[in-house]
């Protein structure tokens, strides 16, 4: 290097990076808040859609925007939504909890005006119970996430014809009156299978997981550790696809990242994972 490279060389401009690294989280955080966002899936409550591991992208503008649709939690609570549109029945949807405002994913049952209630596991809208066919149970491979050791799936642990350890749930498909159509799953008698009618107030959503048998949702109160009728507030988005999804036996072995993946599960469309 000669000196007149060393004298024409000008000294980091440290105050400028600042500025330039604020602008790019102000940038995340806007796309965070406004558009879309990952969401990664912590339980089993959405089974069989949503396996313990997927990963998914959020779309954050269908619902519009409510004080708590920022990523940091900034805003003071104020009623309402900015560009505001009800999900429509059947939306797998991202909210808020109305306990600790924590990040929820349930499927939007009921709208405001909505009557909904179990009877012996059947879902009955409106005064009509939902169709719910029995298909063929659903197979998932027991893996470090997924492993068939709970209290109620235990029993579906089994292996399959090619010897392979999986959690065999029996599977239902359950249709809207709009046609809408997706799975769930009943894996015997419990306390929530049965409900008294619970009208959908103004301003507020009923959901439920597809893992009737395992999922806190509307059936149960916030104080019992449920989400009772959601507020509209509390919506975060609308999950959109499945981006990828990893088994939970990744380790510090750089194979693993690898190898935890699993192969048929990335950049499947929800609407279309649900229907078919």
């Amino acid at each position: 290097m000669t000196e007149a490279t060393l004298a024409t060389k000008k000294p980091t401009n440290w105050a400028s990076e600042a500025w330039q690294l604020f602008l790019l989280v102000l940038a995340v955080l806007g796309v965070h808040s406004l558009i879309a966002k990952p969401f990664y899936i912590p339980s089993g409550s959405m089974l069989p859609s949503l396996l313990i591991g997927d990963r998914l992208i959020v779309s954050k503008y269908p619902y519009g925007y409510s004080y708590l649709s920022p990523s940091l939690n900034v805003l003071p609570e104020m009623p309402g939504r900015i560009l505001g549109s009800l999900p429509k029945r059947g939306d797998i949807a991202v909210i808020k909890s109305p306990r600790d405002k924590s990040d929820y994913i349930k499927r939007v049952i009921g709208l405001p005006g909505d009557t909904v209630q179990m009877r012996e596991g059947q879902l009955v809208l409106n005064g009509q119970p939902v169709s719910k066919v029995a298909v063929a149970p659903t197979e998932i491979p027991v893996s470090p996430n997924s492993d068939c050791l709970g209290q109620i799936d235990a029993q579906y642990r089994t292996t399959n014809a090619a010897g392979v350890a999986v959690c065999r749930f029996p599977t239902f498909r359950e249709t809207l009156p709009s046609g809408r159509s997706y799975l769930t799953m009943d894996l015997g008698q419990t306390p929530q299978d049965n409900t008294e009618p619970m009208i959908v107030p103004e301003g507020h959503i009923f959901l439920m997981g597809d893992n009737r048998d395992n999922s806190e949702d509307s059936r149960f109160d916030p104080l019992l550790g449920g989400l009772g009728m959601l507020p509209i507030e509390n919506l975060v988005g609308r999950a959109e696809f499945i981006t990828f999804s990893l088994d939970g036996s990744t380790s510090f072995n750089p194979v693993s990242w690898f190898t935890a993946i699993r192969t048929n599960r990335y950049l499947i469309g929800l609407d279309n994972k649900v229907s078919n």
